[in-house]
C-alpha cells in the first residue's frame, strides 16, 4: 500500500525533483517506508512514489519501477493478491525480487495492459509510462478501493492518491464545485468522476485513463475506458443464473472466500482483522482463524451508549473463535480530538459521521499489525442494508394506497420526534416481535415517512439515501450533477427492485463513501485496509444468485449467514443489524455543541455564502430543542464548513 503522484508538463522545465518531492511528502503518511522519483525531461513526465512496505520489504521493490526492458516505469499503489499465481505464468521472467509491482511490470510487458488487468485480482491505482508509444496510463482497481485524483490545468497533467499532494502543483487552481458541494448534501460524500474542485475529477473505478504529448497539448482528457463493468457483472449473472442447490451454492461462496481471504492474509508484515461482531466482519475473522496457525488479532471499537456498542458481540464471537482481541472504548471526548483532524484526513468534505470511530480504530490496530481485513461490501453484494428489505415490503403494502392516504400517515409517524418513538418502542420492547426490535426505531419510522408518498419504487431507494431532499435549494448557485443514481438508461435490466438497489449502491455507496472512509482512515496512520469480500470472482458469484439466496423469509444475507453459522453458533449473531455510527444527535446537542454553533452561526454562513443560512439555522435550532432529530444533514453542512476553514 503506497501513494503515488505525477505531473506531465507542456512545459518541460517545470517538471522539477523539488516539485515531485514536494507533492510526495504531502502523502508521506501513505508510504512511511521508503520514497523515490523519476523524470523523463525529453517528454516533461515525472514520477513519484511513497512506500509502504508490505510485500517485499527489500530495495527490489523500490519505486518508481522500471521493466526489464526498460520500455514501461511504474508508480503503484495497492495489493496484486495472485500476484504469485501470475509469476507461475512467466516462469522464464529474469526476476530480481519477489514484489507484486514487479510482477506486474513483467506482466504488463508480456501481456499488456489491458490483459493484465483482467488477470489481476487485488485493490490498486497505478500510473504506466509506455516509452515507446509515449502514452501515460492511469488505472483504478474495480470497485474503487484505492483513490486516484487526476487535473488538468495552464497545460500541466497531475495526479495523485490524495488531493492534498495535486495541492502542491503551482497551476492547481482551488475553485470550489458549488454543483458538487450539492451532492454532498444530497449523499453526505462526492461521488465520482466529480470532486470538490471544478478542475479535479475521480477516475472512475473499474477504467483506464490514457493520454499522449498531442492531447496534451490541445488540452484534451480524454474519456476514461472501462476494462471491468459492475453493470456487466451484474447483466452476466441473470442471463448465465447459478443453478445449483441451497447446500452447493453455500459450499461455492465458502470457497471463494477461502481462496479470497487466503490470498490477501499474504504478507511480509503482521496481519489482523476489524471484527464488530456483525456477520460480514465474523465470516471473514472465521475463516482467517480457520487458515491461521496463532489466534488472528482481532480489533473493535466499543460506544457507552448502548444501542451503539457492538463491543460486547464481538467480544463473544473473538472468545468463539479464539482470536487475539482488543477493544477501544470510544467516548464524546475521543470524537472531539478527531474532529480537528477530519479535514486534512480526507481533502475534501466527507460527512458520514462514522469517520470517527473508523480512525479511531484504524489508528489502535496500526499499533499492533499493518493490515487489517474487513468485512466491507458484503451489505452491497447480500442484501444486507434493511433499505432492501423495507423498501420492497413497503411498496408491496403502500403501493396500492391513495397518494392522500400515504401522506396522512407520514404525518402520523413524524407526529413524534425521533427519540419520542425511541423511547416508546424501549417502554414495548418485551410486547414487540423480534423482528420489530431494532435500533434507533424512531429515526427509521422517520425515513419511513418520507418514502410513503413516492409515485414508484426507485423513488423509495432515492429518498432513503438522501440527506438534504433539495440540495440545489441549499447550496447558493448550485446545479445539482446527475448521476448513476438518477439515470436510469445507465441501469442493468435487474429481475427486482432490489437488486437494482444493490447495483446503484455498488455504483456508489460501496466505492464513494464505505471505501473512502476506511481507505483515508486507515492510510492516515500507514495501514493497508483490505475487503476479502470485494474480490471479484465472488461479486461476479454474488449477481448470478437469485435474491432468494440473498433475501429468505425476511432475513437479509441468508447465503453469507449459512457460511457463518458453520463456524460461529446463531446465538451469537442474530440480532438487529446496528451499523458503524455514534450518537451524533446526543453529541450535537452536548459536547459538540460550541463547536457547530461555531459553524453554523447564521451571519457566518451569510457571510460567506455557500449556504441558505434560514435553512439551516431552522434545521438547528430544531434539533437543539429535540424536536428532530437532523443531526446527519447538519453533519454535512458541519464537514464542509470545517473544510473550508482548514484551507485559509
Amino acid at each position: 500500500m503506497c501513494g503515488i503522484v505525477g505531473f506531465w508538463s507542456t512545459k518541460k522545465s517545470e517538471v522539477t525533483s523539488n516539485a515531485l518531492h514536494a507533492m510526495a511528502a504531502a502523502i508521506s503518511h501513505r508510504g512511511p517506508d521508503d520514497s523515490g522519483i523519476w523524470i523523463d525531461n525529453h517528454f516533461g513526465l515525472g514520477l513519484a512514489h511513497r512506500r509502504l512496505a508490505i510485500v517485499d520489504l527489500s530495495p527490489a521493490g523500490h519505486q518508481p519501477m522500471h521493466s526489464i526492458s526498460r520500455r514501461h516505469v511504474i508508480v503503484f499503489n495497492g495489493e496484486i493478491y495472485n500476484h504469485l499465481e501470475i509469476r507461475a505464468s512467466l516462469s522464464d521472467h529474469p526476476w530480481v525480487g519477489h514484489s507484486d509491482t514487479e510482477t506486474l511490470l513483467a506482466a504488463i510487458e508480456r501481456f499488456g495492459l489491458e490483459d493484465t488487468l483482467k488477470r489481476a485480482v487485488g485493490m490498486f491505482a497505478m500510473a504506466v509510462w509506455d516509452r515507446v508509444s509515449g502514452t501515460l496510463t492511469l488505472v483504478r482497481d474495480r470497485l474503487g478501493e484505492k483513490p486516484l485524483y487526476y487535473g488538468l490545468s495552464q497545460g500541466t497533467l497531475f495526479f495523485a492518491s490524495e488531493l492534498k499532494a495535486i495541492k502542491e502543483c503551482k497551476e492547481f487552481d482551488a475553485a470550489i464545485d458549488r454543483n458538487a458541494l450539492a451532492l454532498l448534501m444530497r449523499h453526505n460524500y462526492i461521488p465520482a468522476p466529480h470532486s470538490i474542485y471544478k478542475n479535479i475529477k475521480k477516475l472512475l473505478p473499474g477504467t483506464t485513463l490514457s493520454l499522449n504529448f498531442p492531447s496534451l497539448k490541445r488540452g484534451e482528457i480524454p474519456p476514461p475506458k472501462p476494462y471491468w463493468s459492475v453493470r456487466e457483472v451484474v447483466e452476466r449473472g441473470r442471463l448465465n443464473p447459478f443453478i445449483g442447490t441451497d447446500a452447493e451454492a453455500v459450499d461455492h461462496l465458502e470457497s471463494l472466500l477461502r481462496q479470497s481471504i487466503s490470498g490477501q492474509m499474504l504478507a511480509d508484515v503482521p496481519v489482523g482483522a476489524f471484527l464488530s461482531g456483525g456477520v460480514d466482519s465474523s465470516v471473514v475473522v472465521a475463516l482467517m482463524q480457520g487458515q491461521s496457525v496463532r489466534p488472528v488479532r482481532t480489533f473493535t471499537v466499543g460506544f457507552r451508549e448502548e444501542h451503539y456498542d457492538e463491543a460486547p458481540h464481538a467480544l463473544a464471537v473473538a472468545r468463539h473463535l479464539g482470536t487475539e482481541h482488543l477493544e477501544l472504548p470510544v467516548t464524546a471526548c475521543d470524537a472531539q480530538q478527531v474532529i480537528p483532524l477530519l479535514p486534512s484526513l480526507y481533502d475534501e468534505p466527507f460527512a458520514d459521521s462514522s469517520q470517527i470511530p473508523t480512525f479511531l480504530l484504524a489508528k489502535m490496530t496500526r499499533q499492533h499489525v499493518t493490515v487489517g481485513l474487513s468485512g466491507d461490501g458484503g451489505d452491497e453484494l447480500f442484501a444486507g442494508y434493511n433499505r432492501y428489505v423495507w423498501a420492497g415490503q413497503i411498496w408491496q403494502r403502500v403501493g396500492w394506497m391513495p397518494a392522500a392516504l400515504r401522506a396522512a400517515i407520514a404525518g402520523v409517524l413524524t407526529s413524534l420526534p425521533p427519540r419520542g418513538w425511541n423511547k416508546a418502542f424501549s417502554a414495548m420492547s418485551h410486547l414487540l416481535p423480534r423482528n420489530w426490535r431494532h435500533a434507533n426505531p424512531g429515526d427509521k419510522l422517520h425515513k419511513l415517512a418520507e418514502v410513503l408518498a413516492v409515485r414508484q419504487p426507485e423513488e423509495i431507494y432515492w429518498a432513503l439515501v438522501s440527506h438534504w431532499k433539495r440540495p440545489s435549494d441549499l447550496v447558493m448557485g448550485a446545479i445539482e450533477p446527475a448521476t448513476v443514481l438518477t439515470d436510469s438508461s445507465a441501469w442493468p435490466e435487474t429481475p427486482d427492485f432490489q437488486s437494482r438497489m444493490m447495483y446503484l449502491d455498488q455504483m456508489t455507496y460501496l466505492p464513494d463513501d464505505i471505501l473512502t472512509k476506511v481507505d483515508r482512515a486507515s492510510m492516515s496512520v500507514s495501514l493497508e485496509a483490505r475487503a476479502p469480500m470485494l474480490d471479484h470472482r465472488i461479486i461476479e458469484f454474488a449477481w448470478s444468485v437469485p435474491l432468494a439466496f440473498k433475501i429468505r423469509n425476511g432475513q437479509p444475507k441468508w447465503i453469507l449467514r449459512q457460511v457463518l453459522y458453520r463456524h460461529v453458533p446463531r446465538s451469537l449473531i442474530e440480532r438487529p443489524k446496528m451499523g458503524f455510527g455514534i450518537p451524533l444527535d446526543a453529541w450535537l446537542r452536548g459536547p459538540l455543541k460550541p463547536w457547530a454553533d461555531s459553524l453554523l452561526h447564521e451571519a457566518r454562513l451569510q457571510r460567506e455564502g455557500y449556504f441558505d443560512s434560514e435553512i439551516v439555522s431552522e434545521k438547528w435550532k430544531e434539533h437543539l430543542l429535540g424536536r428532530r432529530n437532523w443531526a446527519y444533514y447538519l453533519w454535512d453542512v458541519l464537514m464542509f464548513q470545517a473544510w473550508k476553514e482548514s484551507q485559509s
